[in-house]
């Protein structure tokens, strides 16, 4: 009985020390920062620079149709060692590839070329790109049917310069579920894209636990970012808002089990508000937290 009950007794603690030695174990994840998350009154290489002195391993950048800014970035990465992973594309609210317009649409993939060719210049895996906008003028039928053909059409350059599209969940009253975001990027059929998740964009409708157990091996990317509910002085009423990591309503314990559970093993980008070099750095490390399964609940 106490040889039994010994047994026992151990394998009981080796669970419990299995399960706290795996909850502190730090995601393999890279930490990136967003490019307009940096001071813009210093030059492109300051910038770079900055990024890299606040703990940062990667970054993202804007679609750059500047080819001396281009060539800057690119040098400024392979000085600091700063790896540029993905492209922000930058056409697709303006002119979004749901639009009726042909000429619309037109500008929207002349801008996603842009972004893939500078993902190539800076050997950078993918690019980011908003699938569709419902407004007034476009309805969720419509913007599901015309956005699909207009991005296959990017996927043969894509393909020649080994650039991932990876399509991101936004605030476009679009793809508002989990399952429907997965078929939609199934329909595809193809390895050339995937999702780009974003954490905080989805905390109105759903949880974020949730949509990547379901989107899974589709991820190709993430953003981090945190949002809350807070009470406005002024019009006493609940407004959505950005806030940093940490001081909203995103159930980060839950996230990086989620993360941890799908074997996600990419790139997640912080996206926030810009700041100085003491605001990256903190942000750098509450990031940090998140990804080794330590940022504490909100009180």
């Amino acid at each position: 009985m106490l040889r039994r009950r010994f047994l026992q007794t151990a394998a009981a603690l080796t669970v419990m020390s299995t399960v706290r030695a795996r909850a502190k174990t730090r995601l393999p994840i890279g930490m990136a920062v967003e490019y307009n998350m940096l001071p813009t009154k210093i030059s492109i290489m300051e910038r770079f620079q900055l990024a890299k002195d606040c703990g940062f391993e990667r970054i993202e950048c804007p679609t750059t149709r500047d080819q001396g800014d281009a060539e800057k970035m690119k040098a400024a990465a392979e000085k600091t060692g700063l790896t540029i992973h993905s492209v922000m594309n930058s056409d697709h609210w303006a002119y979004p590839f749901s639009s009726a317009d042909p000429a619309v649409v037109e500008r929207s993939l002349e801008g996603a070329r842009v972004s893939i060719r500078n993902a190539h210049l800076w050997g950078a895996s993918t690019v980011l790109l908003v699938p569709a906008v419902v407004n007034a003028q476009t309805t969720y039928k419509e913007a599901y049917e015309r956005s699909q053909p207009a991005i296959r059409k990017l996927i043969p350059l894509a393909d020649e310069l080994n650039v991932t599209l990876a399509l991101e969940e936004v605030w476009n009253k679009f793809l508002l579920s989990p399952l429907e975001f997965a078929g939609y990027i199934d329909e595809y059929d193809s390895p050339r894209v995937r999702a780009y998740f974003d954490v905080g964009n989805v905390v109105l409708y759903g949880y974020p636990q949730d949509w990547i157990r379901t989107l899974g091996k589709r991820i190709a990317k993430l953003h981090i970012k945190d949002f809350s509910f807070r009470r406005d002085a002024a019009s006493d009423k609940s407004v959505a808002v950005w806030v940093p990591l940490g001081e909203g309503d995103i159930d980060w314990t839950a996230v990086y089990e989620a993360l941890r559970d799908i074997g996600y093993q990419g790139t997640a980008t912080l996206e926030l508000d810009p700041g100085d070099a003491a605001y990256l750095k903190e942000m750098r490390r509450r990031f940090g937290l998140i990804l080794s399964g330590e940022m504490p609940k909100k009180a």
